[in-house]
């Protein structure tokens, strides 16, 4: 039976670049988005070319009845999950922190924490071994923006994976005597369609001469670093944050 690898966010960039990933690695591969499902499906027959076991499940993981939805969806289509990666998430205007509305702020907190928090908890449920489940292992998808502050530009988004940072760290504690490693990654700049959201589309390469390899990064490259985080070549690796960021 193949292990089950839920992605969320996975109808482009980084959660793309995991999910094919997986698919070499023989995982079957659980492809959530939000409203892309134009990419979404179009991943998936791409993925399904290459012989993977694909399912593509629409759920907005700030919505707790949506993750409800997804996590009964996998289970009755595939069986319990082994991994989690937590990528969903947005990254809302560039502005100020006296220039946000509140609206702004929880929307940002509800799609970046409340989402990898419903998420990580129907997982545990399902691979913990207090919950009968035979372990697994969880990655957040973070930002190198938790530990510089984004000032100018995205506060409250650095804030939001600060919170993920501390959560990783209090989970992986948590969880670690019941067969599951929590772990997460901390991508810089790097070349995918989040900057347009923001409005920046040219940033990863505007933005090369601040990283000290003088080059944006690529999601192939994050999705690589998550990957073995998943794998048990990092079986004793819990609790970590792993920087892909150039240097940055």
């Amino acid at each position: 039976m193949k292990p089950i690898c839920l992605i969320t966010g996975a109808s482009r960039g980084i959660g793309a670049a995991t999910a094919r990933w997986c698919v070499t690695q023989g995982h079957a591969v659980v492809l959530n988005y939000r409203s892309d499902e134009t990419a979404a499906m179009a991943l998936q027959k791409e993925l399904l070319q290459r012989g993977g076991a694909v399912l593509v499940v629409q759920a907005d993981v700030a919505v707790e009845a949506d993750v409800m939805r997804l996590f009964e969806t996998v289970d009755d289509a595939l069986g319990r999950i082994s991994f989690l990666v937590n990528n969903a998430g947005t990254v809302d205007a560039q502005l100020r922190v006296d220039e946000l509305t509140a609206e702004q702020w929880q929307r940002l907190f509800s799609v970046n924490v409340l989402g990898s928090f419903l998420c990580a908890r129907e997982a545990i449920k399902r691979m913990s071994t207090r919950h009968g489940g035979k372990g697994g292992a969880i990655v957040n998808v973070s930002s190198t923006a938790s530990r510089l502050g984004a000032p100018g530009r995205y506060v409250h988004y650095a804030a939001s994976k600060g919170a993920i940072d501390s959560f990783t760290i209090g989970l992986a504690q948590e969880v670690a005597a019941e067969g599951i490693r929590v772990n997460a990654v901390r991508p810089g700049i790097i070349d995918t369609d989040i900057h347009a959201s923001g409005g920046q589309p040219d940033r990863a390469h505007t933005a090369a001469s601040q990283i000290p390899m003088q080059r944006a990064g690529t999601a192939d490259e994050v999705a690589r670093a998550i990957g073995w985080l998943l794998t048990d070549a990092a079986s004793y690796t819990t609790g970590a944050i792993l920087d892909v960021s150039g240097g940055r």
